[in-house]
């Protein structure tokens, strides 16, 4: 059995894989009350995967990764809007590389309690069945 348990009574730290999609932004309420009520601090990832075309190049890749820094800094500014009202503590990653495997990275690095994200595509079961702590799919 997985090594998840970290010695400490109730939910510290709950990383929330976001994305911008509409499932992702479901896991993310459900998240951000999940760490209100819990007094946790909440984790917002996201991860940009690398494999698509725009990478092959070094212009693509300098392309991708200036579109990929803006959509970072609106998922910052929309966070904010929304988190900074609720009290919730609460920071942004920006991850680079494969979804499920950046999510559980992230929550490895900050010793996250469990992972919540949205249903649907391949990252929620990936995470169901590697990740080493709890996984929440919010549908």
């Amino acid at each position: 059995m997985p090594d998840f348990e970290i010695g400490k009574d109730g939910l510290a730290v709950i990383v929330v894989g976001i994305d911008g999609g509409e499932r992702a932004r479901n896991a993310a309420a459900w998240a951000t009350g999940l760490a209100r009520r819990e007094r946790a601090r909440l984790v917002l990832v996201y991860v940009e995967p690398i494999t698509g075309p725009a990478y092959w190049s070094p212009i693509g890749m300098a392309t991708a990764a200036e579109a990929a820094s803006e959509f970072v800094r609106e998922l910052r500014e929309d966070a904010a809007a929304y988190l900074d009202a609720s009290g919730v503590r609460w920071e942004l990653v920006h991850y680079r590389g494969d979804p499920a495997h950046g999510i559980e990275a992230v929550a490895e690095d900050r010793r996250a309690d469990c992972i919540v994200v949205g249903r649907g595509g391949g990252v929620p079961k990936t995470l169901v069945n590697e990740a080493r702590r709890p996984v929440v799919v919010v549908p």
